[in-house]
C-alpha cells in the first residue's frame, strides 16, 4: 500500500511551459499540505506599487526604525490579508510551523515585532495565498 506524500517544508516550482498565468514563474513555499489540501505562499513575484512601509501605515505602525522592503504577491487567493514567512527564532500566537524550516504568521503583532526590531531574523511579507482542495495535486 502507498503512503501519501506531502509537501509541507518545500518548493513548488512553475515549469516553463505552465499554462496558467496566475502561477508562471512562481516559487510556491508550501506551508501546508495534507489530505486536506495545500496552502502555500508565492515567492517568486513582487508587488508593483506596494512596499513594507504602505503596509504598516495602513495600521499606523511607525516605519521610523522598521525596514522598508518588496512584497510579494503570495498568491490569487485573498490578495487584501498579509502573511509573514519567517525564521524560527520567534513565533506568536498564530505562528503555524512549517515543519522545522519556517514559520508562517499574519497577525498584527508581528508586523508590530519586525517594526520595532523585535520581529524574527530572517523574513518576508506576501499578500494572498496560493490554495488547492483535497486531491488537485499529488506526488506520483
Amino acid at each position: 500500500m502507498n503512503d501519501p506524500v506531502f509537501f509541507s517544508g518545500q518548493f513548488l516550482l512553475a515549469t516553463p511551459g505552465m499554462a496558467d498565468p496566475r502561477f508562471s514563474r512562481s516559487v510556491v513555499a508550501i506551508c501546508s499540505h495534507d489530505e486536506n489540501g495545500a496552502l502555500g505562499i508565492n515567492i517568486g513575484e513582487t508587488m508593483e506599487g506596494i512596499r513594507f512601509h504602505d503596509i504598516l501605515q495602513q495600521f499606523d505602525i511607525d516605519t521610523t526604525e522598521a525596514p522598508d522592503c518588496d512584497v510579494f504577491l503570495g498568491g490569487p487567493v485573498e490578495t487584501q490579508r498579509g502573511f509573514i514567512l519567517h525564521s524560527l527564532d520567534i513565533n506568536m500566537s498564530d505562528t503555524m510551523q512549517v515543519g522545522d524550516r519556517w514559520g508562517l504568521s499574519s497577525s498584527v503583532d508581528m508586523l508590530n515585532a519586525i517594526a520595532q526590531g523585535r520581529g524574527p531574523e530572517q523574513w518576508i511579507i506576501a499578500l494572498g495565498y496560493s490554495g488547492w482542495g483535497e486531491g488537485s495535486w499529488k506526488a506520483n
